[in-house]
């Protein structure tokens, strides 16, 4: 008795993180299926036409109930901006699943390598198109932190025109400086020649983070302006890591990129 039991265990947990595109849309309103992922989202609407703000965080424990913390960041940006907003829970994050990937700290990795892997990186790419699709619109703003971060800033070049404004708060451009042994790896730096002349970023930056440190995110501003891209750097004083995104500053920031 107690062996079936173990084995519908795990079966059942097996069914619930392996969902596929049938089983996605039986989910209703808040699932999407893109890139072979049944991927839980929160969304708020705005009455700006054309317009989609995509709040991606970064890496957290695998199983973390990513939309108990960023649904209501994406509430506040949805009130700000009148710009529909979509909090998405990536792989393994929340209700999404984990058909392909795991969260982006799982298994011992204590590095969000994996956003730089090229599946992962098509992962997302479909999955901004699908939501760009689904609510029409014209102009994708991609507002991140962290790994979500260096993930939509190697999107720009890897699927050009996709994004057309992005928030880059306490992310970074080039994996290869991170990494040893990098050359699977594809970041910004990687595609930088195909970034689209008229996407706009906004580098966000605390200085007091020490995971990504001041001097990074600097060398990230100036990298764009030597490859002729329109970007901006905002300080955020004494903001360690971890809610970066959410301070008053960028907040701020944020709200004036998108005030159009």
């Amino acid at each position: 008795m107690k062996y079936l039991l173990l084995i519908f265990i795990i079966t059942s947990t097996f069914l619930s993180a392996n969902t596929n595109k049938k089983q996605c849309l039986t989910k209703g309103d808040g699932y999407i299926f893109a890139g072979g992922e049944c991927i839980q989202y929160k969304d708020y609407e705005g009455d700006k036409d054309g317009s989609l703000n995509i709040v991606v965080h970064g890496a957290w424990k695998n199983g973390t109930n990513i939309l108990a913390r960023y649904a209501p960041f994406a509430e506040t940006l949805n009130m700000n901006t009148d710009i529909t907003t979509v909090a998405i829970a990536l792989p393994g994050y929340s209700d999404s699943s984990t058909n392909n990937f795991t969260g982006l700290l799982n298994k011992g990795h204590n590095k969000p390598y994996l956003v730089g892997k090229k599946e992962y990186i098509e992962f997302m790419s479909d999955l901004v198109l699908k939501l760009k699709n689904k609510y029409n619109a014209k102009t994708v703003n991609y507002i991140s932190h962290s790994a979500g971060a260096i993930l939509g800033a190697t999107l720009t070049g890897y699927s050009p025109k996709l994004i057309q404004n992005i928030v880059c708060a306490g992310g970074g451009y080039d994996l290869h400086k991170m990494k040893e042994n990098s050359s699977d790896l594809i970041s910004l730096v990687d595609v930088i020649n195909s970034v689209d002349k008229s996407t706009n970023f906004l580098i966000i930056y605390g200085t007091k983070d020490t995971i990504s440190p001041s001097k990074r995110n600097k060398n990230f501003h100036k990298f764009l302006l030597e490859h002729n891209l329109n970007s901006k750097l905002v300080e955020v004083t004494d903001a360690v890591h971890i809610d970066l995104d959410m301070t008053d500053t960028s907040v701020d920031a944020i709200t004036d990129m998108l005030d159009y």
